[in-house]
């Protein structure tokens, strides 16, 4: 069995969404001064890797507390869209990997976006879905999209279409992975179990792939 880390790791200087804030972590105890360490952890609950709930865009949806365990756990594929012509992912560009998504359960959206976190770039002109290639998605009988970029709409969206396409099929969405690049298009495990908050409209995820026969 092989475990790879889809997930950035969360501090003080981490890219946010244009308009949040960032993340403030700081010692309340060090072992050298109280004889144990403890943080206080005060960020967004769509702060870095993370899941959206339907919640977050849709009034009245599902909260990730409202779902079973197994909604965050399943078999993935991943499709490779890092020589893409534009910014969007249109409907052929999928269709062509169509035979991938036979056994899934999410699909992961390698754009190779994530090589620019940590610059200005990131929350720039990044590759996101059309509506009908997100339509399409949702006909699949799949529990969730993950990408590797920081929404699955672009940065200067009003109406976030994507996000309400993906969220009326009551489809997760898991934002801002990275190491997609990693992993084989099919043959695997995708692991984005959330924090148990009540009434979550998301939460920051430990995202993993689980390579079963390696």
């Amino acid at each position: 069995m092989k475990i790879f880390d889809l997930s950035h790791t969360i501090n003080n200087n981490m890219p946010v969404y244009p308009g949040m804030e960032k993340p403030a972590i700081i010692n309340l105890a060090t072992v050298e001064t109280k004889g144990w360490a403890e943080k206080r952890l005060t960020f967004s609950s769509h702060i870095g890797t993370h899941m959206d709930a339907p919640a977050h865009i849709l009034e009245s949806a599902d909260t990730l507390d409202k779902f079973h365990a197994d909604k965050f756990f399943g078999p993935a594929c991943k499709v490779d869209l890092t020589n893409l012509p534009t910014n969007k992912i249109d409907l052929p560009m999928l269709k062509k990997n169509k035979k991938i998504f036979e056994k899934a359960e999410f699909v992961l959206l390698n754009t190779g976006w994530n090589k620019y976190w940590n610059t200005e770039l990131y929350c720039g002109d990044f590759p996101t879905l059309t509506a009908d290639a997100a339509e399409w998605l949702c006909s699949l009988p799949i529990k969730g999209i993950g990408l590797d970029a920081i929404s699955v709409d672009c940065c200067l969206s009003e109406n976030l279409p994507i996000h309400k396409i993906l969220m009326s099929h009551n489809k997760l969405i898991i934002e801002n992975l990275t190491n997609l690049y990693s992993l084989p298009d099919s043959g695997f495990y995708f692991s984005c179990f959330p924090l148990k908050i009540e009434e979550a409209d998301g939460s920051p995820v430990r995202a993993a792939a689980i390579l079963l026969n390696s």
